[in-house]
């Protein structure tokens, strides 16, 4: 993990998210934290690093979830070069069966 990132409020804020037990208890959570514009954000990334991980083209994602080329290689960039996180959940994701 980046130490950039990392200080007592951030380690705060991983376990609270480590601590929610449901998928309902998420949802409320990242609506009280978050704004849905910043939760739709988030979740159109992960859809972006699920196509890049299927080797879509970038205009195919671009139509597809109408991120732009932008974010489209800032998740390519953190798939090739950052900490492993869009990998790792990807993985989790498909050996639980909820990604296809």
């Amino acid at each position: 993990m980046s130490e950039k990132i990392r200080d007592e409020h951030t380690d705060l804020f991983v376990e609270a998210l480590l601590s929610v037990n449901t998928a309902e208890e998420m949802y409320s959570f990242l609506e009280d934290v978050c704004t849905i514009p910043e939760i739709k954000s988030m979740a159109q990334r992960l859809a972006v690093a699920v196509l890049l991980k299927k080797d879509v083209p970038y205009n195919d994602i671009v139509n597809r979830t109408g991120v732009s080329t932008a974010t489209i290689s800032r998740v390519n960039r953190c798939l090739q070069y950052g900490a492993d996180g869009y990998t790792k959940v990807l993985e989790n994701l498909e050996k639980s069966g909820k990604l296809q």
